[in-house]
């Protein structure tokens, strides 16, 4: 069973997660297969259908939530030294090249990844890019529309 890198807030966000399925939607779900049932027949009946489905992608993201903190590696950056060097839960400043854009990703699980947030999955193109990298050193990321640079200005533990 191969670890799975997760921040301590990437952990907290999954166990909040699991307790809503458990104790808000499960029950939810089940008193809508009861209320659906006591329609009659169930082969026509499409809210029956539809609680049941419910039913099953609660199960398995249940699952899937109790297998990712099963082999949860968690990391807490904010204990380990700063040395500059990107790793996995670091928090990186980017400065596009080309653009003289700035932008700033930290570097998470994939269960946590969220482009909207800013956190990437460590995995992905600029995250394997930066990994192991130091502030100050200049890194090429391959993405779908071509070749980028970037500096990396800064990382933090946080």
């Amino acid at each position: 069973m191969e670890k799975e890198p997760i921040t301590v807030n990437g952990l907290k966000d999954l166990k909040s997660e699991l307790e809503d399925l458990k104790n808000v939607q499960r029950p939810k779900v089940v008193e809508a297969i009861a209320e659906a049932r006591s329609h009659g027949d169930l082969k026509e009946n499409a809210e029956y259908h539809a609680a049941k489905e419910q039913q099953a992608l609660i199960e398995s993201r249940v699952i899937a939530i109790n297998d990712t903190i099963a082999r949860a590696n968690v990391i807490d950056v904010t204990k380990i030294d700063n040395n500059g060097k990107v790793i996995f839960g670091s928090t990186v400043k980017l400065q596009d090249l080309e653009s003289d854009v700035k932008i700033t990703y930290k570097l998470v699980g994939q269960d946590e990844a969220d482009i909207k947030k800013n956190l990437i999955f460590f995995k992905s193109p600029i995250g394997r890019a930066v990994i192991g990298k130091d502030k100050g050193e200049m890194v090429t990321v391959n993405t779908p529309s071509g070749e980028k640079s970037f500096e990396i200005l800064d990382v933090k533990y946080i």
